[in-house]
């Protein structure tokens, strides 16, 4: 009876660490590119974050909403996100500014999640800040392709490899930081840096 009261609770807890194991692994996700984030996106705006508040099993952040770049045509006031990190919820600071990508529930509030594109709006540069009001959208029939290592294949023409998404250092690489994804005047999509390709 001990032995098989023991062999009980060993099932139990080897369920339960690959019941904790599966919503960690729910959470992993690879940094986007911004143009795909964009792209994705239901939603798009710079916000300050100036409130907080516990709400059934959520965390609601009242914010300020500063611009949109995508979205439904309405004024933002809230965003949710899980409570927990394990089930994707993100932490953000009171008085912050920030660049969000998320999506609009049914229920009609924006809603966000750790795999979205978050960025302190400070730490956005020129070229990224420029690129929300014209050259991602423009190049949403692109698809960006993340390379971990090559070579890689690329499988279409509307596609571009995204080879330096992880550097040494953790961080995104200038593809992300000053390149955008977008169609050549042949159909095809290339990197473009700086400037969008001219239409001849």
């Amino acid at each position: 009876m001990t032995r098989y009261v023991g062999s009980c609770f060993f099932t139990v807890f080897v369920l339960l660490l690959w019941c904790v194991g599966d919503i960690a692994d729910a959470c992993k996700c690879s940094p986007p590119h911004p143009q795909q984030a964009f792209c994705d996106a239901e939603i798009v705006i710079r916000a300050k974050v100036v409130g907080k508040k516990v709400v059934s099993n959520a965390i609601k952040y009242d914010i300020q909403q500063i611009k949109m770049f995508k979205c439904p045509n309405q004024v933002i006031h809230a965003i949710f996100t899980a409570s927990s990190p394990a089930a994707c919820g993100v932490t953000l600071e009171i008085n912050k500014e920030y660049l969000f990508t998320g999506r609009m529930n049914t229920d009609g509030r924006m809603r966000i999640v750790m795999c979205d594109f978050i960025q302190y709006w400070e730490d956005l540069n020129g070229t990224q800040k420029k690129s929300l009001t014209q050259r991602y959208r423009s190049g949403c029939d692109c698809t960006i392709i993340r390379c971990s290592s090559l070579p890689c294949p690329v499988s279409a023409p509307d596609e571009c490899l995204w080879t330096d998404w992880l550097l040494a250092d953790g961080q995104s690489g200038p593809q992300a930081k000053y390149s955008a994804c977008l169609k050549r005047s042949d159909g095809s999509c290339a990197w473009y840096r700086g400037m969008a390709p001219s239409k001849k």
